[in-house]
């Protein structure tokens, strides 16, 4: 369930909770076997990897995994191995134990950090949503992940796998959920619900709360202003901003105001979009302050904090997307 498919900011949530993972599981073999068996080849079992909801709690998706029953686990399981299962996994208990393992996932290594990692998948949807009004919904499909492609005529591919297609019924769910890994598939629950998962723009899911910002600069503009200039060496929109720092609104358009009439920072419109970035004096101010040279130190108080993802979204690949 964790994998080192991760932007760089992902990377120290990893070395902080990947040893207490595998203890846990190698003090239970038949868990970590059900594990290796359900993430299979090319398909996740479907039992424990349920296709998303729109608003859909944890504690929501979880109970679908565990109410979804031996004999139904058992014939996921068979697919995601193309095959039959070992003997230490003919047992009624699989789906308590895939419920107690994404519970410990949960509540040890992503809740202490979900709101953070909530802003960085809300960011992503305003980026995606600034994309569809430049160039459309195909111009967003087709970028979204390897394999993804806008086909015209209604028609989107979701994998380079040559599945038969699959007819979306009117009032059917289709869902594009965002996660911090680099990696993503796709899923569906009958023909009412789909989901396609796709990883976060890189430059959201870096970790951004905790991205040094060089001492002589936070002295000279203030260590607010200062986290603005070093962010916006990529464009970023107001609500962006507002998503991956967590400051207020109101802070953060008053920080941009000084920052335009100081001539550190432009604006150019996209779409209904306003995006900000640095201009060549703030490239300038930036570089002299000695971001990028190594001699950066954090903002006061500050403490490195992982990135991860939604619960559920952990399990890995599903629907033949390897």
């Amino acid at each position: 369930m964790f994998r080192r498919h991760a932007h760089p900011g992902e990377e120290a949530w990893l070395r902080a909770h990947l040893p207490g993972y595998r203890a846990r599981l190698a003090a239970d073999p038949v868990t970590a076997l059900l594990v290796r068996a359900a993430l299979g080849t090319s398909w996740i079992a479907d039992f424990i990897c349920p296709t998303s909801c729109a608003g859909e709690s944890f504690e929501a998706s979880v109970a679908r995994v565990r109410a979804a029953g031996a004999e139904v686990a058992h014939a996921d399981l068979r697919v995601s191995l193309r095959g039959p299962l070992p003997a230490a996994l003919e047992r009624d208990d699989l789906p308590e134990r895939a419920t107690a393992l994404l519970t410990y996932v949960w509540e040890e290594t992503v809740r202490p950090y979900w709101e953070r990692r909530r802003r960085v998948l809300e960011a992503d949807m305003v980026a995606r949503t600034t994309r569809v009004s430049q160039g459309g919904w195909a111009a967003v499909l087709d970028e979204l992940r390897p394999g993804t492609r806008w086909l015209g005529e209604s028609r989107f591919q979701v994998n380079l796998h040559a599945y038969p297609p699959r007819e979306i019924a009117a009032g059917a769910e289709l869902l594009f959920m965002p996660v911090t890994p680099k990696t993503g598939w796709v899923s569906w629950e009958g023909r009412e619900r789909y989901a396609v998962v796709y990883p976060c723009l890189g430059v959201l899911a870096e970790d951004h709360d905790h991205r040094p910002v060089p001492a002589g600069l936070g002295a000279l503009i203030g260590p607010a202003r200062a986290r603005l200039l070093v962010l916006l060496g990529t464009p970023l929109s107001t609500t962006q901003l507002v998503a991956v720092t967590g400051q207020g609104l109101g802070s953060v358009g008053r920080h941009l105001r000084v920052l335009l009439d100081a001539g550190l920072v432009g604006r150019r419109r996209a779409g209904r979009s306003v995006l900000y970035e640095r201009t060549t004096a703030g490239e300038v101010l930036v570089e002299a302050s000695g971001a990028g040279t190594g001699h950066q130190e954090q903002e006061p108080g500050s403490r490195p904090e992982p990135a991860s993802h939604r619960p559920g979204a952990s399990s890995g690949r599903r629907k033949g997307t390897r």
